[in-house]
């Protein structure tokens, strides 16, 4: 099933690029979505592969939202950090409980990204 999502995520990616955010923003029955581009934490390179790990060493990247991009400012909330538990709410509700249903099969804390205009 992992392998079957990544390769499903990887052309929605490809799609996403290709058509410059025409395609891929809007899927019926899913969530609008973004690309995100950081700078890895070892190569230095723009990439989006560890795209967590990536952010938290830097944390300026670049958003895309359908065709329009945007440099944003990242910041990670975990449980406990204050508006944690706002932003959680939110983004399971606006996902149809999808958030919760990964943190319950999952013992690490799923962070939430908090993106700011840089």
């Amino acid at each position: 099933m992992c392998r079957l999502v990544a390769k499903v995520l990887g052309v929605h990616q490809r799609i996403y690029i290709a058509s410059k955010g025409y395609l891929g923003h809007h899927v019926p029955g899913m969530a609008p979505s973004l690309l995100l581009t950081s700078i890895g934490a070892r190569s230095g390179a723009r990439r989006n592969p560890a795209w967590y790990h990536n952010l938290r060493a830097h944390p300026d990247v670049q958003v895309q939202l359908g065709r329009d991009k945007r440099r944003v400012h990242a910041t990670a909330l975990l449980p406990g950090d204050a508006d944690y538990e706002r932003l959680w709410k939110l983004a399971d509700t606006n996902n149809s409980g999808h958030y919760s249903a990964y943190q319950r099969a999952t013992s690490r804390p799923i962070p939430v990204v908090v993106l700011a205009p840089a």
